[in-house]
């Protein structure tokens, strides 16, 4: 749009870094290649020339350590980020995630506070196989004391990613490469949007109703709100009005968005790119049926990846991950069922 300025959500995400890094001393990166390289999915480009490696550290290939790190110096009153480069790394730093950064706050009373950023890439869609290719934020979001943080935009990204710096709780934060706006994946044009230049906050625990609509609610994040969108073009043109919200936030998460959004449609589908048992499909599930059952015209749907390890093959990877076909078949059967 004329007159606005534009970003990739990945240089959302390093804008946001560098004007906390401006304001506030104390925050500091570190994690493997995230220096001169930038990190390989950029959302540290251009800051080791701003800021030097005395803030920008790349480290070794040392997840336990340099996480570890990250949760000494955030005990000790400095606001580390650390990018653990892909989410499925994490059994390599299990303990200082799970134990440490999640426990410290409460284990002490209150005493001692963990204000430190966990960023990580999640999602597949580009045939980076199993060990590179899941998004198991529900897998975190089941441990008491951290929160959990998904952008879909690069809007989302800047004002969740300055919250997030910003909170004196540990944050896990992540963003799926479809929406970077890398140049080797995909092609995504929401992955390019209107940011503000100056700092702003996106309060967490928010949902944005990306799209609405009347006769059924989609419930997704990440890349699936992409999807949930151009599900719902295909779908108005069969007059079929769905309403997507885009959670933005698993902890804290916006009960009430979701419940009021299918009381008024009476249908819901959530769309999930993690695993579909024990995750956040079923635990959304969970809370239209609790909160909203007396609403509802037909039982709540649920797209997300069956159990198995996500495949190289591309073929069977698109087949084990929702596209935009099988959420317009959902809705259209829930509507008409």
């Amino acid at each position: 749009m004329a007159g606005e300025r534009l970003l990739t959500t990945q240089k959302a995400i390093a804008e946001a870094i560098a004007q906390e890094m401006e304001r506030d001393d104390r925050v500091f990166v570190m994690g493997e290649d995230i220096g001169a390289y930038g990190g390989i999915f950029g959302a540290t480009d251009g800051l080791l020339a701003k800021f030097g490696p005395e803030r920008i550290m790349d480290t070794p290939i040392s997840e336990m350590g340099f996480i570890g790190a990250a949760v000494g110096a955030a005990t000790e009153g400095m606001r580390p980020i650390a990018e653990l480069m892909f989410v499925d790394f994490f059994g390599a730093a299990m303990d200082q995630i799970y134990n440490h950064m999640a426990k410290i706050h409460y284990m002490s009373g209150g005493r001692v506070k963990v204000p430190m950023v966990l960023m990580t890439a999640i999602g597949g869609s580009y045939s980076d196989a199993a060990q590179h290719s899941q998004s198991l934020y529900a897998l975190f979001a089941h441990t008491p004391g951290i929160k959990i943080v998904i952008p879909s935009s690069p809007y989302d990204a800047k004002g969740l990613m300055i919250q997030a710096i910003r909170d004196d709780s540990p944050v896990m934060y992540f963003f799926h490469k479809g929406v970077l706006g890398l140049g080797w994946m995909t092609p995504n044009p929401r992955a390019t949007g209107v940011v503000p230049e100056e700092p702003y906050t996106i309060p967490f625990g928010q949902a944005d109703v990306k799209r609405e609509g009347s006769d059924l609610t989609i419930l997704t994040v990440a890349l699936m709100v992409h999807r949930s969108l151009d599900a719902a073009e295909q779908l108005a043109e069969e007059g079929i009005n769905a309403e997507v919200i885009d959670l933005r936030t698993l902890v804290p998460l916006d009960r009430e968005t979701i419940v009021n959004s299918v009381k008024k449609t009476h249908r819901v589908v959530v769309v999930d790119e993690d695993y579909k048992s024990f995750g956040m499909s079923g635990e959304l599930a969970a809370i239209v049926a609790e909160d909203a059952l007396d609403y509802l015209d037909a039982p709540p749907k649920r797209l997300a990846v069956p159990d198995v390890p996500i495949p190289y093959s591309r073929p069977l990877e698109q087949y084990v991950i929702p596209t935009v076909d099988r959420i317009v078949a959902a809705a259209r059967e829930l509507v008409s069922g």
